[in-house]
């Protein structure tokens, strides 16, 4: 008597990225890591496409060249770190704790987002021109979210008169330089660090 074959197992095709609830967040974070190591000029949708184990076709089903995987990156990060340093601050009782939860909530958003900042911080200038300009917009409202704090500070005797834009650029500066040192999961956490720069920083400004 003839005995059937056995069912033939087909080969799983490279399609669209992994069913997820969030395919365009998948293919950014991976972008993400990509670029941070690779740096843009150095990483090809085809890298990209290899590390997801997808079509170049899948990837281009979203997003429609590497500029706007880019793009979106730097986009979703500010826009991530402003709203959720926004709803710390928002949360804090007087200035000097406004400004310890800007300070923390940046740096264990940063923590969190580290191949993202990486691609931010080295390469924002290389955005293209549009999305450059709304990027431009979330950035400048979460420094003047943070002058606010500080002003703030001031207004009430808890900081001594100080520049307010050049005490944030201080701020940030401490906590942006991170990305050219700081290793998730190496050492204190980022926002240990960041509690520290606070006191430092709060230190010298106190009335």
């Amino acid at each position: 008597m003839a005995t059937s074959a056995p069912p033939v197992q087909k080969r799983a095709r490279a399609g669209r990225p992994p069913s997820s609830a969030a395919p365009r967040e998948r293919i950014l974070e991976e972008a993400a890591k990509l670029f941070a190591r690779s740096g843009y000029d150095g990483s090809s949708v085809s890298d990209l496409a290899a590390a997801l184990g997808v079509s170049k076709a899948a990837i281009y089903h979203y997003y429609t060249t590497k500029q706007d995987i880019y793009d979106a990156i730097i986009l979703g990060v500010l826009s991530g770190l402003t709203q959720t340093v926004g709803q710390d601050v928002a949360r804090a009782d007087g200035a000097a704790a406004g400004l310890r939860a800007f300070m923390v909530g940046h740096a264990r958003y940063f923590e969190q987002h580290h191949a993202e900042f990486v691609t931010m911080l080295i390469g924002y200038s290389g955005m293209a021109l549009t999305e450059r300009e709304d990027a431009a917009r979330l950035r400048d409202g979460y420094e003047k979210r943070l002058r606010e704090v500080i002003a703030q500070g001031v207004a009430d005797g808890v900081f001594r008169p100080l520049d307010v834009p050049a005490a944030g650029r201080a701020v940030l500066s401490m906590l942006n330089w991170m990305v050219r040192w700081y290793k998730p999961g190496q050492g204190d956490s980022a926002e240990i660090i960041a509690a520290g720069y606070f006191d430092l920083l709060v230190g010298g400004m106190r009335a």
